[in-house]
């Protein structure tokens, strides 16, 4: 697992984010404006899209934005807002763009967490390019997900494709740094799960989501660097 900060030069907050053989380009770009919706709400917006660029996977996919895309683009804006105070954002609008450059499963929930990086950088970018304190931070909790499913009657962590495609369960659980969730994905594929089997599937979640946000705050731990002039 590795987050690398500013991986791209234009964008407000570039992270790409790396789970074993999945690797994912995370932007965030701001934009002084808000939809028509939320104007003179006060208030600011976040919003997600995913794409899986073509050779990515074995199969070359497609350009083009699939239903799964789209669910997962949800999935992915409804997490970030999550932790994010509108309020203090103010009237700006931030994208994440996630795009996944090679694929071994769990995209969605490492697009989460890089994308959760890249947006805390290009608030900090935005606070300070205003002369707003950068302390008084809209992101009050980091963000992360993880998969976890059972393979042959073992709960496992953090599945690759091979596990993913042959898990009697699948499961996504996104939380907070406090430890509280905030989305649960879960299915069983043939099999059914019992309570049991849930309450150890959350609890390896958030043994593995404690990892995640230790890096993440280990790699915000210092403020982004300064940008090249990208004019």
């Amino acid at each position: 697992m590795s987050f690398e900060r500013d991986f791209t030069d234009m964008a407000d907050g570039s992270v790409l984010v790396k789970f074993g053989r999945t690797h994912v380009l995370c932007t965030a770009s701001v934009d002084d404006s808000v939809p028509r919706w939320m104007r003179d709400s006060g208030e600011g917006w976040v919003t997600a899209e995913y794409n899986m660029l073509p050779g990515s996977s074995p199969e070359r996919i497609r350009r083009r934005t699939s239903g799964r895309d789209q669910e997962i683009q949800r999935l992915i804006g409804r997490s970030l807002r999550g932790v994010c105070d509108m309020g203090k954002l103010g009237e700006i609008s931030i994208t994440v763009d996630c795009d996944v450059l090679q694929a071994d499963g769990g995209t969605r929930t490492a697009s989460i967490c890089g994308g959760y990086v890249a947006l805390h950088d290009a608030i900090t970018r935005a606070l300070v390019a205003a002369g707003k304190d950068p302390s008084d931070h809209p992101l009050t909790v980091e963000c992360a997900a993880i998969s976890v499913g059972i393979i042959d009657g073992d709960h496992r962590l953090d599945l690759p494709y091979i596990e993913d495609a042959n898990a009697e369960v699948d499961m996504n659980i996104v939380m907070n740094g406090a430890g509280e969730l905030i989305e649960v994905q879960g299915t069983a594929e043939g099999k059914t799960f019992s309570r049991s089997d849930l309450d150890t599937l959350l609890d390896l979640g958030a043994h593995g989501v404690e990892q995640i946000v230790a890096a993440q705050r280990a790699v915000l731990s210092t403020p982004p660097a300064d940008r090249p002039d990208r004019g």
